[in-house]
């Protein structure tokens, strides 16, 4: 749709409800609305008739929308707080697990000429692995 917004193939979008609309969230959806309106493209809700950009609210309904959304991003980011504290306090421990092997061992192979890549076979290491060991 947004291809053919882009290249003006149409002019309105009329959408039975928002949520019929999309369902990403308040955020994304204002993003939405807003890439049609900077593409031209106008949009109106059936069953929501303060949902038009055609309509004399359209600046009020994008504000109220852009609020909601500023609401929903900072509610996410208490959930995911909160929910990475909680994990926390359970004894998990987040993050990549810890590589165990002999360092000293991937430093010398490297100085011997090794690539990479060799020493991630010879060690049974990945090679980002490696990589990040030789680079510290």
């Amino acid at each position: 749709m947004f291809g053919a917004a882009s290249r003006r193939e149409f002019d309105l979008v009329l959408f039975w409800s928002l949520d019929r609309f999309s369902r990403e969230g308040v955020y994304e959806t204002l993003q939405h609305l807003q890439r049609l309106t900077a593409y031209g493209i106008g949009y109106r809700s059936f069953t929501e008739q303060y949902l038009d950009s055609c309509g004399l609210f359209k600046d009020a309904v994008i504000s109220i929308l852009a609020t909601i959304a500023k609401q929903e991003r900072v509610r996410l980011s208490e959930r995911t707080i909160a929910g990475l504290q909680r994990a926390r306090a359970k004894g998990r421990v987040g993050g990549r697990p810890p590589v165990i092997c002999d360092r000293t061992r991937v430093a010398e192979l490297r100085r011997s000429g090794m690539s990479l890549g060799q020493i991630a076979a010879e060690m049974g290491l990945a090679k980002t692995t490696v990589a990040r060991m030789v680079s510290a």
